[in-house]
């Protein structure tokens, strides 16, 4: 039956319950919400740090091909010394000559290499300035993370005494039940939580907008038990109805 009128059930009970379902409800959302918060925060240093693993790698590439080069460099430059030398022991004006295209072809080569070397040398300083910046990036990140989870745990730790104090205040209140009811009203506010219970406004659930009847209406006014003919909610009127 959504009327009980063997059942009184105080409209001023029902609204310190429903109200104390609503600040557990919101309070349980600030406590479960700081997991998430500290995800988010330790995902921006993931992805700092990210960055500067990838610029350190791009550095440490760069480097391979520059001590690539200066180690081609410097074979050149051996073996245009090389041939320098046996210009000297050249047995003919043709072998003279061998050499001397050889050497200068070598030097043309090196020319073009220590270009290339000093061209990687300044993607290398590029890489250094972006690789300074991530870092200093990823350092305020961490400091910024070690703040925000000494407040978030500060906050934690106030939602939680707010939750065992509000916890107490609603088994206590619930004591007030009749015995009778104890069990429908366990059952829908284990399910719905806050929704369970709901005031009537404009002759309506405040829950589902149900439009209740004058029966239901003078039902809550004889302080009997209501029950919300769509959503099942235990009804009562504001302290102003």
């Amino acid at each position: 039956m959504a009327v009980d009128t063997k059942i009184q059930l105080s409209a001023e009970l029902l609204r310190t319950l429903h109200r104390l379902h609503r600040q557990l409800a919101d309070l349980r959302t600030q406590r479960d919400r700081a997991p998430i918060q500290i995800k988010a925060s330790q995902a921006r240093i993931s992805a700092a740090s990210a960055e500067v693993d990838a610029i350190k790698a791009k550095k440490k590439a760069a480097k391979m091909v520059c001590d690539q080069k200066e180690l081609q460099l410097k074979e050149r430059e051996a073996r245009i010394s090389d041939l320098e030398t046996k210009l000297n022991t050249a047995a003919s004006n043709r072998e003279f000559s061998t050499l001397q295209e050889q050497i200068a072809a070598d030097k043309k080569a090196n020319e073009v290499q220590s270009d290339e070397v000093l061209e990687v040398f300044e993607l290398i300083d590029g890489i250094n300035e972006k690789l300074a910046v991530a870092e200093a990036t990823l350092a305020n990140e961490q400091e910024d993370n070690n703040l925000r989870i000494g407040e978030i745990e500060a906050r934690q730790k106030v939602v939680q005494e707010s939750l065992d104090r509000v916890e107490g205040e609603l088994l206590q209140a619930e004591t007030e039940l009749p015995s009778v009811v104890k069990g429908d009203y366990k059952r829908i506010t284990d399910a719905k939580g806050e929704e369970g219970l709901a005031a009537v406004e404009d002759e309506s659930c405040t829950a589902c907008n149900q439009r209740l009847t004058t029966q239901f209406i003078e039902g809550l006014r004889m302080s009997n038990l209501v029950r919300c003919p769509n959503c099942d909610a235990f009804l009562y009127l504001p302290a102003n109805g």
